[in-house]
């Protein structure tokens, strides 16, 4: 569980283009508070892991979510599409169904 959670860590933290130190100075802690997570010299408390999904914005599932590879941006979709009508949500499946092809 910590080999998966310092990999999908650092998976995140590099497609949001940040360093370890910058997330680290951002979620208040030390400049090496990251990096020791990556390296496995330390774990978050439960605190810090949900200040860790906020900082990414996601949701704390979405962290345990190997699949997705964008979490943000499919959070932002889902929101968006919330204000569709049926109709267009339709459309929208039948793009994404073509896209997959």
């Amino acid at each position: 569980m910590e080999e998966f959670f310092r990999q999908r860590l650092t998976q995140l933290r590099i497609q949001k283009g940040i360093s370890a130190r910058d997330m680290s100075l951002s979620l208040g802690q030390s400049e090496s508070y990251i990096n020791k997570i990556e390296n496995g010299k330390a774990f978050p408390s439960m605190q810090v892991f949900f200040y860790i999904c906020e900082y990414f914005n996601i949701a704390p599932k979405d962290f345990f979510d190997t699949e997705n590879h964008n979490p943000a941006i499919i959070d932002a979709l889902v929101n968006d599409m919330k204000v569709l009508t049926d109709n267009q949500i339709a459309c929208i499946a039948c793009i994404i169904k073509e896209l997959k092809r």
